[in-house]
């Protein structure tokens, strides 16, 4: 034995443990000079910087004085846009139309003033003729005279006729002349005068017409009466801002059936005499 320290990396095999290359220590670059490195020398395996080519314009385009220094023109790239063409042709806007309707007052020029000349005429007729019957004004019969009168034409229901009809001419007068509710009115004095002239005609035999013993006064008043009825009573009446009183239509063809139908059917139903053979 001896005193050596015994070596830890060494066995007692006898077996060495290779040397490895991190068991020496870190050698220290020292820094070269330019000229040791010999950058840019033939031979010396080194190259030069590549450089990258600028821009060149093709033979379209305007030529630009490029810059000394960078070789790029000071101008900003310019970008040119181009209008596609349209696929169609854009389709025209379609006219606007109106479909409202845009009533105008028409001008009725002296229409509304002789309307009331007609209603004054035609209602102050029927009112005075009713009154007659109704209070025996102006020498008139009154009621009993004329519930008579109808008894001896041979009417039927005399009484309640009497009443009717004297009231119906006085009130359907009134109504005329005011411009109120003018087509019943009308149709009140229509089917009045429809049975004078029935009466008036059967009073004597065969077809009567000319004054004083034939129907002409009764067919003027009762063509008057259709045609306030047709026409409305105008604007100057109570209603004159209704619009059947100066537009009248359906309503007012109505009521003159009514009238002449009631007229009708009072003598048929009530009298029942043929007016026209007696």
């Amino acid at each position: 034995m001896t005193d050596k320290p015994r070596d830890p990396e060494r066995s007692d095999t006898g077996y060495e443990p290779a040397s490895s290359p991190y068991d020496q220590p870190t050698e220290k670059l020292q820094p070269k000079t330019e000229d040791e490195l010999d950058f840019g020398r033939s031979g010396s395996g080194t190259y030069p910087t590549e450089q990258i080519p600028s821009f060149r314009p093709s033979q379209f385009d305007e030529p630009i004085a490029p810059d000394s220094r960078s070789g790029y023109s000071e101008q900003p790239t310019e970008v040119m846009q181009s209008t596609p063409a349209p696929a169609y042709a854009p389709a025209e806007p379609e006219p606007v139309v109106r479909t409202e309707t845009v009533e105008i007052p028409a001008r009725r020029g002296t229409t509304d003033l002789g309307l009331l000349l007609l209603r004054l005429v035609v209602g102050g007729i029927f009112l005075v003729h009713g009154l007659q019957k109704l209070v025996g004004i102006w020498n008139g019969p009154g009621l009993d005279g004329f519930r008579s009168l109808l008894e001896d034409t041979g009417y039927e229901q005399a009484n309640i006729l009497a009443i009717a009809g004297a009231v119906g001419e006085t009130a359907g007068g009134a109504l005329l002349i005011l411009g109120l509710a003018t087509p019943f009115a009308g149709a009140a004095v229509l089917s009045v005068i429809i049975n004078a002239w029935c009466f008036k005609q059967a009073a004597e035999p065969g077809l009567q017409f000319f004054a004083p013993g034939g129907v002409e006064y009764e067919t003027v008043l009762g063509i008057a009466a259709a045609a306030i009825i047709l026409t409305g009573p105008g604007k100057i009446a109570l209603d004159g801002r209704r619009g059947w009183a100066t537009r009248p239509r359906f309503g007012s063809f109505l009521a003159l059936v009514l009238g002449v139908a009631g007229g009708v059917c009072m003598w048929i139903f009530l009298n029942g005499a043929n007016p026209l053979v007696q």
